[in-house]
């Protein structure tokens, strides 16, 4: 499982530095106990939660009123109350910095690039804000974006945070229905896009899919964001749409006012992949995301004001929520918007060269893509300033380990960290003080009481199961949007054991106290690193008429995972390569590129259960080469025959 030595130790000097020993010291004399150890920090931030939670709040000098709870109905999952009594804004502790210094750094594909200072950023967001005042948004109301990662998508983020409103986001390649699958739920009074996009060396125009969106989400103004220079002829091309500047022409920048909160007011939704229907709308809390992330950012990351810290995401991953949560340490955020890999694999490279990256996060699927591409940035490339990488998105393999000390830098700190949108944050992080193991994940972040467990639900050691965490944490969801009893909610996390989080991936404990995360225990796709919901690939194939059902599995491959998709075809339809575009083509325009298939395979029937339901996890295990369970519960078994030892899928 792992080799004799580690990849990569911290120097002594490292570690006394290092913002996790600071905050031990911290806690420490808070808790008279002697926290130096990472171990025992981590247990005494689980066993007194409380007091935990408190000392990060003040070690990161979170801007608001504390009160005098820390944590109520503490061992309620869920149902626990975290600061109870406080009172913040989101958006007053990101904007904690004045000054001509830089906030964000901004490049995208075509070489367009920006630098936004501080105060440039907060005059941005104190016009915007007053214009969103003046269109009505208040607090709880929605606001909506399909945005690239770009400044501006920041700054709206920032002005409807500060006033107490709910913010949501999507990526721009997202095709219509895909759209409306996610914001048609939550009934945004102000929808935000972009004039289009660069990507892979092309434009990628909006203008036509724009119409229908609002059309069918209703919003009741549209702000349209300059990036291709069209955003004068789309505002004037769709209903109820504004550019930008006119949104904001009428209020210059002024003193910013912040509406301040509870701990558990919603700030963000962010969406489930949809893998059994329609996304499910999941609602984060101002306070919660706020400590988890400044958690992560300071203590686990070392992040500290000045340092830049830069992740290629889009804004409908919640690595974009993650990354904006950077401002309230005082880093500056590098944004990217386009193609990994164009014109070559350098570019995410040169600019962590240019822009001196201190903290450079991505995917385990790029990490191995610049490894078989023969790319050697610690040849090619000044990455002095660089001292951790994150990789997240998919377990990130044995080899891939290797080639960050390889073939990037032989001095870094390798975190593969791995959480996800259910809890915009991490379970399982980088520790600064502790070596670094190929394969591994260095352990469970600070507060956060994880384990793995069988399926009798006792914990596991040198065997796989169940990542599961037993102690509630402030970054739990609020609940989930329309869902007033709280069942979607339960039945997501807490049905399997009660009490208890089920995150839905397969893990292990190492023997260096470490974690393995084997995938995810769900019919969730993750080719990329991308989560994806095939109910979202049914959608679109479920419009052609060739096609009369499919079914959708993730096939691992290449140590990654790619979208298998079998169909079932209306009769005297033959599957020849103008169908397979045809239904590509259908997918791409109207869920995202990402979810378009690698394989599409033929079959005459599907399985299904006795109430109708398809069984894409019986299908998975059958090309994987494993057995199905219960197959008593299936309408169909036989039909299971259809999928084993496929030719096409051994290639």
């Amino acid at each position: 499982m792992t080799d004799d030595a580690p990849l990569w130790t911290p120097s002594a000097e490292r570690v006394a530095s290092s913002e996790w020993m600071k905050f031990a010291a911290f806690a420490g004399e808070r808790a008279n106990q002697d926290l130096t150890d990472p171990d025992d920090l981590h247990r005494w931030s689980i066993e007194e939660r409380g007091d935990f939670w408190s000392a990060v709040w003040d070690y990161c000098g979170v801007i608001g009123e504390k009160g005098r709870r820390s944590l109520e109905n503490a061992d309620a999952m869920p149902g626990a109350a975290f600061f109870p009594d406080a009172s913040l804004n989101f958006a007053e502790n990101l904007l904690k910095l004045e000054g001509d210094g830089p906030a964000m750094l901004f490049r995208a594909e075509d070489a367009h690039s920006a630098e936004i200072s501080w105060n440039e950023l907060r005059a941005l967001v104190s016009r915007l804000q007053q214009a969103y005042k003046a269109h009505g948004v208040a607090k709880g109301d929605r606001v909506a974006a399909m945005m690239p990662n770009m400044p501006e998508t920041i700054a709206h983020m920032l002005a409807v945070s500060s006033l107490g409103a709910i913010w949501s986001s999507c990526s721009p390649d997202f095709g219509i229905q895909g759209v409306v699958d996610r914001f048609g739920q939550i009934e945004p009074k102000i929808f935000v896009a972009c004039d289009g996009y660069w990507y892979n060396g092309k434009r990628q125009e909006v203008a036509d899919k724009l119409g229908p969106i609002v059309d069918q989400i209703a919003p009741q103004a549209v702000v349209i964001v300059p990036l291709l220079g069209q955003a004068d002829a789309i505002a004037d091309g769709v209903g109820k749409a504004v550019t930008q500047d006119r949104f904001i022409a009428d209020y210059e920048a002024r003193e910013l006012t912040f509406e301040r909160v509870p701990f558990s007011h919603p700030l963000y939704i962010l969406f489930s992949s949809g893998t059994t229907g329609i996304p499910k709308c999941i609602v984060h809390s101002a306070g919660g995301t706020l400590l988890q992330h400044l958690k992560e950012h300071r203590i686990h990351c070392g992040l500290t004001e000045g340092e830049r810290l830069f992740y290629f995401t889009t804004c409908g991953w919640m690595m974009w929520n993650w990354l904006a949560s950077g401002l309230a340490v005082g880093a500056t955020l590098c944004l990217y918007d386009g193609s990994p890999f164009h014109p070559d694999g350098n570019v995410l490279f040169d600019y962590a060269a240019d822009a001196g990256f201190h903290v450079f996060g991505t995917s385990a699927k790029y990490i191995d893509a610049v490894r078989k591409a023969e790319l050697k940035p610690v040849n090619s490339h000044d990455l002095s300033s660089l001292r951790m990488m994150t990789s997240t998105g998919s377990p990130l393999s044995p080899e891939g380990f290797a080639f960050v000390y390889e073939g990037i830098k032989p001095d870094i700190h390798l975190a593969s960290i791995s959480g996800g949108t259910d809890i915009v944050s991490c379970f399982v992080l980088g520790i600064p003080v502790k070596p670094v193991w190929r394969g591994e994940i260095q352990g469970p972040g600070l507060g956060m009481a994880v384990d793995v467990w069988d399926d009798d639900g006792q914990p596991v050691r040198g065997a796989k199961g169940e990542l599961v965490c037993t102690k509630p944490f402030p970054a739990m969801p609020v609940g989930f949007w329309n869902d007033p009893d709280g069942a979607r909610y339960h039945g997501a996390y807490f049905d399997r054991f009660d009490n208890v989080w089920c995150h839905g991936d397969f893990a292990e404990w190492t023997e260096h106290g470490g974690l393995i995360i084997h995938g995810r225990s769900d019919a969730t796709l993750n080719p990329g690193g991308v989560r994806i919901g095939t109910a979202e690939i049914y959608n679109q194939v479920e419009k052609l008429d060739e096609v009369l059902e499919a079914i959708c599995i993730g096939q691992e491959w290449d140590d990654d995972v790619r979208v298998v998709l079998f169909v079932r075809l209306a009769e005297g339809v033959a599957l020849d390569d103008d169908l397979k575009a045809k239904i590509k083509s259908v997918i791409r325009k109207g869920a995202s590129p990402r979810h378009v298939p690698a394989r599409i395979i033929e079959v005459a029937d599907i399985p299904r259960t006795k109430s109708g339901k398809i069984v894409e996890l019986a299908v998975r295990d059958v090309v994987h080469g494993r057995q199905v369970k219960n197959q008593e519960a299936l309408a169909n078994p036989e039909t299971l025959a259809l999928y084993e030892n496929i030719e096409e899928l051994r290639s």
